[in-house]
């Protein structure tokens, strides 16, 4: 269980914006779960809580991330309060915006269908922008500073930041697009909780991928620190083998998904 608390403890000590809105991100995941089993409502063909949960868990594990990440930078305590502030803020907001749009039954991403869609669709989009520049600062300071880790660790940390940019690249191109489905509308059969299409491409799987990549890659290379005896060198090597292999499966799902083909095809198109 400790292993469990000691990243809550840690962001309680870092930032205390980034650890209140860790707790109320997950928090709001009993509305959501709530409004799943009361409501059935449908958008897009699931149920119009599924993506406040999604989004509800992903923030609560992203702003958590950067809590603990906080204590490796060798940041003061006022650029953390700005920067804790700064994440904290416009991600509660985004979230709060996913939950407000989904009470209304209507779609909160690419929505411009009103003028208060398409306000709140591009206040979402503003904020996004924002934690995108913020990445970049933090991909540029892991490589500049000396980071209160290994260099195995801050190693893997500065290529969990490529990954993630890269997710970030594939979201801006579903922005582009005004849907995440290539082939077909948004929406129709899809894989149970991720929703992820199963008869055309799905944009989604290699932005899901990239942006959690912040938290699998370094965590393999936390794991295998306390697992092997290895040289700084070979753990760095094993590290970008590792980060490598899984920048490759981000890499096929968007081709995959560029080519209009599911990951898993359960349903056949012709059939629909």
């Amino acid at each position: 269980m400790n292993i469990f608390l000691k990243p809550f403890r840690v962001s309680s000590q870092e930032s205390k914006a980034l650890h209140v809105a860790t707790i109320a991100s997950f928090l709001l995941i009993l509305p959501a779960v709530i409004g799943l089993a009361i409501d059935d409502r449908m958008l897009m063909g699931v149920n119009v809580w599924l993506k406040p949960l999604k989004f509800a868990i992903s923030q609560g594990i992203y702003t958590l991330s950067i809590a603990v990440l906080f204590s490796l930078y060798p940041y003061s305590r006022r650029k953390k309060a700005i920067l804790g502030h700064t994440i904290a803020w416009t991600m509660m907001i985004e979230l709060l915006i996913i939950f407000y749009q989904a009470s209304r039954g209507v779609q909160s991403h690419y929505n411009m269908n009103s003028p208060l869609d398409g306000m709140l669709y591009g206040v979402m989009g503003i904020f996004i922008s924002v934690n995108v520049i913020l990445m970049l600062l933090f991909l540029f300071d892991t490589i500049r500073l000396k980071m209160n880790t290994s260099k195995s660790i801050q190693w893997s940390i500065f290529l969990a930041w490529l990954v993630v940019i890269i997710g970030c690249a594939v979201g801006g191109q579903m922005i582009g697009q005004l849907g995440h489905n290539v082939g077909v509308a948004d929406g129709g059969p899809g894989l149970p909780v991720t929703n992820w299409s199963t008869i055309a491409g799905d944009l989604r799987i290699a932005h899901f991928f990239g942006l959690h990549g912040l938290q699998i890659i370094p965590l393999f290379a936390f794991f295998l620190g306390k697992k092997t005896k290895q040289s700084t060198l070979v753990k760095v090597m094993i590290v970008t083998l590792f980060a490598s292999i899984y920048a490759a499966w981000i890499g096929f799902t968007y081709y995959q998904a560029s080519l209009g083909i599911p990951l898993i095809e359960t349903t056949s198109i012709h059939a629909i």
